[in-house]
């Protein structure tokens, strides 16, 4: 394959995927994310790429990566957040500990059995307390191998496809007979949640005049953060420049989101959704499939399961303890372990949209201390063990 025709595969693809999920329900509940995944998995496995390509593909997941995080940034409005229901910030903060807590474990576990134990580890706590942007960044900070990361995408892409369906299923049910069961607070204003739910995956009007200026004035903004970041790791030594770099992005990008007239520029989470969707079809074009099915690596498929449904289980009993009702569990454990995206689609199966607001918020806090978490969480446990 060309490497120009590559190129645009990487940068327009992901549109076709948006217009197929708005069109067609059926491909959205799979997911923009997954379907770029594997498109990108096919496109690198079935075409013969140029080996000068692999230095590309190094360069546009790094850089997509680092634009993205401030763009989902931006957007965040932490006074808002403060001003929620108490028992929703507490339940992603008992979310949190869960998810340290069985990563630690889960590490204690394989760090025999792997010299990525540590990196895992850390991977982990970033993952399923914010997401794939997370995860990424992470990547990127702690020199993760590709190998090492796109196994563990790859499991995690399937493992929480089941914990989706089981939140979609019978979870409400279960759970109820052993947490409180929600009491909605009132009907009012409810309209407005969905309006604002809806808008979080909606792509449409990016490109009127009144949306797309503001928005190119956002991704030069973006462009500035990670330029000072990039300046700033500069001085750090070379090992810790990248843990640095996202690091600081992270850092400026929540401050910029302090300015309301950054806050209130529009579609800058899609807009970093979408480089998001590149970076996906870029690191899946890295993939071997005949090596990484022909091979099961079962230390990383066994810490991913340990970890999704442990960190769930844990989430859970704390919550009795601290009688946090079932939707606002499951709710806020959507959007650490699978991302503010899905809150929607289990918001809808529990049939409450009451919950909506708060589980795109916790996940969007969870983008925003994923990174710093997932990154001191791997430190830690490589300077200890």
């Amino acid at each position: 394959m060309p490497m120009a025709a590559l190129i645009c595969f990487y940068l327009l693809f992901p549109a076709l995927v948006l217009y197929l999920c708005y069109r067609y329900p059926p491909v959205n509940t799979i997911g923009a994310v997954i379907i770029c995944y594997l498109a990108g998995m096919l496109v690198g496995n079935f075409f013969i790429l140029p080996e000068a390509m692999v230095e590309l593909q190094d360069l546009l997941s790094s850089a997509s990566v680092a634009l993205a995080l401030p763009l989902l940034l931006f957007s965040m409005d932490v006074r808002a957040w403060s001003r929620l229901a108490g028992k929703a910030t507490l339940s992603m903060l008992l979310a949190t500990l869960a998810i340290i807590v069985v990563a630690v474990g889960g590490f204690l576990i394989i760090r025999d059995q792997t010299p990525h134990a540590w990196q895992l580890g850390g991977m982990a706590v970033g993952l399923y307390t914010g997401g794939t942007p997370n995860l990424a960044a992470i990547k990127t900070a702690l020199h993760v191998d590709s190998h090492v990361y796109i196994t563990m995408h790859t499991y995690d892409t399937v493992i929480s496809l089941i914990y989706i369906l089981f939140f979609c299923s019978i979870a409400q049910r279960l759970f109820n007979l052993f947490l409180p069961k929600f009491e909605s607070r009132s009907c009012a204003g409810s309209e407005g949640k969905t309006a604002e739910t809806e808008a979080i995956d909606s792509y449409t009007g990016i490109f009127n005049r009144d949306t797309l200026l503001p928005l190119l004035g956002a991704f030069g903004l973006a462009a500035l953060v990670l330029g000072a970041s990039l300046a700033l790791s500069g001085l750090f030594p070379e090992a810790h420049g990248d843990a640095v770099t996202i690091l600081t992005i992270t850092t400026l990008g929540i401050a910029c989101s302090f300015i309301p007239g950054i806050r209130a520029i529009r579609k800058t989470f899609q807009a970093g959704m979408y480089l998001i969707y590149i970076f996906c079809l870029v690191v899946g074009s890295m993939a071997n499939l005949k090596e990484l099915f022909t091979r099961v690596n079962w230390t990383i498929l066994v810490f991913v399961i340990f970890c999704i449904f442990g960190s769930l289980l844990l989430h859970a009993l704390l919550c009795r303890i601290f009688k946090i009702d079932t939707d606002t569990m499951i709710i806020t454990s959507t959007s650490a372990i699978c991302s503010p995206p899905f809150v929607p689609v289990v918001a809808n199966a529990l049939k409450n949209r009451e919950i909506i607001l708060s589980g795109l918020y916790t996940g969007i806090i969870g983008y925003a201390i994923g990174n710093y978490l997932g990154i001191s969480i791997s430190y830690l446990l490589k300077t200890l063990f």
